[in-house]
C-alpha cells in the first residue's frame, strides 16, 4: 500500500502552529484534488485563503447546487472525487438536489460544508438550520468534525468512503471555530492513502463458487445477453467486458448510464435497454440467460419493471449485495468489482470459448443485421429536413461531426432520452454524461463545466433545454471566468418539452398547463456574456455550428437550435398520437 506524505518543503509548514482551514487546504492538496467549486462564507475563510496561499485551483460558482453538478461531471470523467464547498444555511441546503444526484450514480465526492460556532449553535446563528439533519439523507456519510486535530484523519475517511463500494458523496461539516481553530500539528500528521484517491477503491471478488455456478448458466446459454449500467464505469470495467463479450459472442446492451462500456460502434453493442430502445428489448425477451452487470434494474431500465420477462435465467453482478434481487430474481448473485468479475466469469469459461463463439456466431451476427435494419426505418428521422428541426437529425449531426476523443453531457429529461436512445460513442469509457441518477434539469451546463475542467484537451459539448438553460443561466459566467470552451446545445422549443410531451400522451391534444416558455435567443445571451452564440434554424446549418464551437477554444460557446414545437414528436422512439397509457402509470 502507498501513501502520499506532505513533505517538509510543503507551503504549509506542519511543524508550526497552523488553523483547520490550513490543514483542510493541506490535505487537498496532498490528495491531488482537481478544481474545487463553491461559494465561500465566513465560516471557511481560513480555508479559502489556504487555498490561495497552496495555489490550489477554486472557481467561484454562482449557485451551489450548479458547483455540485459540475464536481460530479468533473468525477465522472476522471474517476477521482469531485470537490466543492457551500457556507452553512442556505449555501449547504443547495446541496442537497446535487449531493443524491451524485448518490444515486454513484460518483465519488467530497463536500466541505461550514457550520456555526459551537459556543453559539442554538442561540439564532445567522443562517443556522437544521443542515446536519437535511444533508444525511443525500449523502453516503456525513462526518461531523468536532476538533481541530482530527481534520487530516477525517478527510483520509472522506476520501475513503467516497471512492469504495458503491462510491459516493461524503460530507464534511465543519463548525466555524473548527475552520478558523489552531494546533501544532506535526509532518506525521499529513499523508492519504494513493488507493483511494479514485475509483475503484477497495476492489474484491465475487465469490469463486459462485462464479462457477455463473459460469455453468452462462455455458449451457444459446442466447445470452450482457445488460450494463453505470457500475461498469465506475470499476473501468471496460477491458474486461469487451474480453468476456467477444470470447463467448455476448452481445452487449447498456443504460443511458452505462454508454459507453464498449463503443456503441462495436458489433455486439444493441444500444439502449428499457424505456428506449433500438433493438435491445427485442434481444432480451427472446434471451435464455441475462447477465446484469453494474446495473442496479430500475424503473428507466426495466420499462417499469415489465423487463426482463420472468423465466430468463438471470446472473447479477453487483459491488451492494442489497441491490441484487431488489426488482427482479436473480437465479446467481455475484457480490464484487465489475471488472474482476467479468475477468472471473471469463477465466472459468476459457476452457469453452471457441465452442462457444462458434455455437453463437448466428445469434451474435444479429446484432449487425438488426440494427442495419432499425437504422433503415430511423432513416427518415435521422436525415430529417423538418424545420423547425427534428432532434433525431440533431443527435445524428452530432454522430457524424464530434470527433472519438469527445465527451457529450445531455441534461435531465428531453436531452437525456434523445442522448441516450440516438448518440453512438466511439471508444470505451464515459464519453457520454447524463444526470440519471436523479435526472435534474439543470445539469447540462455546469456539468459540461466540470466536464471540461476533467478534460481539458478533449471537445465537451453539452446538450440542455430551455427550461434547464434558464435554471442555470449565471453560470455561463463561471464558465467564461474558468477559461472552459465547451458548447452548448440549447434544445429551443418554448416549452419544458417533456412535460408537455407527457401531457399530450396522457390527456391529449391542446391540453397543456404550466409547460410553455416564452422563446428568448440563446445565441444573443451568450454573446451578452461574452462568449460566442449561434443560432441554428436549419438542419444543414447544425454541423457547421458545432464545428465552430468546437474550434473556438477562447469562451464557451452556445448554439441555440430551434427544434420542433409539435409535442406529438417530442419523445424519442415514440409515437405519442398513439402512445397507450394505464390508469395510474404515468410515462416517466
Amino acid at each position: 500500500m502507498t501513501h502520499a506524505v506532505a513533505e517538509a518543503s510543503t507551503a504549509v509548514d506542519t511543524a508550526r502552529v497552523i488553523t483547520g482551514g490550513d490543514a483542510m487546504a493541506e490535505m487537498f492538496r496532498l490528495a491531488g484534488a482537481g478544481p474545487m467549486f463553491g461559494m465561500g462564507g465566513f465560516q471557511l475563510l481560513p480555508f479559502y485563503e489556504a487555498i490561495r496561499r497552496l495555489g490550489l485551483t477554486h472557481h467561484l460558482i454562482n449557485d451551489e447546487r450548479c458547483g455540485i453538478f459540475a464536481a460530479d461531471a468533473y468525477a465522472r470523467v476522471t474517476g477521482r472525487p469531485g470537490v466543492c464547498d457551500a457556507t452553512l444555511g442556505p449555501g449547504a441546503t443547495n446541496l442537497v438536489t446535487g449531493l443524491v444526484e451524485s448518490l444515486n450514480a454513484g460518483i465519488p465526492l467530497v463536500v466541505v460544508v461550514g457550520d456555526t460556532h459551537r459556543d453559539h449553535s442554538w442561540k439564532n446563528m445567522t443562517q443556522e438550520g437544521r443542515q446536519q439533519e437535511i444533508l444525511r439523507p443525500a449523502v453516503k456519510e456525513l462526518i461531523r468534525v468536532e476538533r481541530v486535530q482530527r481534520i487530516p484523519e477525517l478527510i483520509r475517511r472522506a476520501y475513503a468512503v467516497a471512492t469504495s463500494g458503491r462510491p459516493g458523496p461524503v460530507i464534511l461539516d465543519v463548525p466555524e471555530d473548527v475552520c478558523h481553530d489552531e494546533h501544532a500539528f506535526g509532518a506525521e500528521d499529513f499523508w492519504i492513502d494513493e488507493a483511494t484517491l479514485s475509483v475503484q477503491a477497495r476492489r474484491f471478488r465475487p465469490a469463486a463458487e459462485d462464479v462457477e455456478r455463473a459460469a455453468a448458466l452462462i455455458a449451457k446459454a444459446r442466447r445470452p445477453l450482457l445488460l450494463v449500467g453505470g457500475g461498469v464505469h465506475v470499476s473501468r470495467a471496460y477491458e474486461a467486458l469487451r474480453d468476456f463479450c467477444e470470447s463467448q459472442s455476448i452481445p452487449v446492451a447498456h443504460t443511458i448510464s452505462g454508454k459507453g462500456s464498449i463503443p456503441c460502434s462495436h458489433p455486439l453493442s444493441s444500444g439502449v435497454f428499457g424505456r428506449y430502445s433500438r433493438i435491445a428489448n427485442d434481444l432480451i425477451v427472446t434471451s435464455d440467460c441475462l447477465i446484469v452487470v453494474g446495473c442496479k434494474l430500475g424503473e428507466i431500465a426495466t420499462k417499469r419493471f415489465e423487463l426482463p420477462p420472468r423465466g430468463i435465467s438471470l446472473v447479477h453482478l453487483d459491488i451492494v449485495p442489497e441491490e441484487i434481487g431488489r426488482t427482479t430474481p436473480a437465479d446467481v448473485a455475484l457480490v464484487g468489482d465489475a471488472r474482476l468479475g467479468l475477468e472471473d466469469l471469463n477465466e472459468a469459461l476459457s476452457g469453452d470459448a471457441r465452442a462457444a463463439g462458434s455455437a453463437r456466431a448466428d445469434y451474435a451476427a444479429e446484432v449487425t443485421t438488426r440494427m442495419a435494419e432499425w437504422r433503415r426505418k430511423a432513416e427518415n428521422q435521422l436525415h430529417s429536413e423538418e424545420v423547425p428541426i427534428h432532434m433525431a437529425r440533431l443527435m445524428q449531426e452530432l454522430n457524424e461531426t464530434l470527433p472519438p476523443e469527445s465527451i457529450l453531457v445531455v441534461d435531465g429529461g428531453f436531452a437525456g432520452h434523445w442522448g441516450g436512445l440516438l448518440y453512438d460513442t466511439k471508444g470505451a469509457g464515459r464519453r457520454f454524461i447524463a444526470d440519471r441518477g436523479f435526472a435534474s434539469i439543470g445539469y447540462g451546463l455546469p456539468g459540461a463545466l466540470g466536464a471540461q475542467c476533467g478534460a481539458a484537451d478533449w471537445p465537451v459539448v453539452g446538450i440542455t433545454g430551455d427550461g434547464g438553460c434558464n435554471m442555470v443561466i449565471g453560470e455561463l459566467e463561471t464558465a467564461r471566468r474558468a477559461g472552459t470552451p465547451f458548447t452548448l446545445i440549447v434544445v429551443n422549443n418554448a416549452a419544458s418539452g417533456y412535460v408537455k410531451a407527457l401531457q399530450h400522451a396522457v390527456f391529449g391534444s391542446s391540453s397543456y398547463q404550466s409547460s410553455d416558455l416564452v422563446e428568448l435567443d440563446y445565441a444573443e445571451i451568450a454573446r451578452s456574456f461574452g462568449c460566442q452564440g449561434i443560432r441554428v434554424e436549419a438542419p444543414g446549418d447544425i454541423a457547421g455550428a458545432i464545428r465552430s464551437g468546437i474550434e473556438n477554444r477562447s469562451s464557451p460557446t452556445i448554439i441555440d437550435v430551434v427544434v420542433t414545437r409539435d409535442p406529438a414528436r417530442m419523445l424519442p422512439g415514440v409515437d405519442n398520437r398513439t402512445l397507450k397509457v394505464k390508469k395510474g402509470d404515468r410515462p416517466v
